[in-house]
């Protein structure tokens, strides 16, 4: 499981992000962050707006809640997810 860092209203964690895959999906780990594949082309932000609603859907929680806090432009990005603990992301990823 990928090391997740809690801090005082959520969880923050490591993506490593493949664009115009054939489905969404997190497809493993790789290092100390998970795998993500996407449909969508790293284009006009639009592979983070992708994953973004992947990590609201998946975790359950509003869009406005899952932020990226670093690699915007970057394949290696750094996920805050707001009003969730640590445990409950390890139980969501691991369903």
């Amino acid at each position: 499981m990928i090391p997740l860092q809690e801090w005082g209203g959520g969880v923050t964690f490591s993506v490593k992000v493949h664009p115009r895959a054939k489905k969404n999906a997190i497809t493993g780990e790789l290092g100390d962050a998970l795998k993500l594949s996407l449909t969508t082309p790293p284009v006009e932000g639009r592979a983070n707006e992708a994953c973004i609603e992947f990590f609201a859907r998946l975790l359950k929680v509003p869009r406005s809640s899952v932020t990226i806090a670093s690699g915007q432009t970057s394949r290696n990005k750094v996920i805050r997810v707001a009003g969730v603990t640590g445990q409950y992301v390890r139980d969501r990823l691991s369903e």
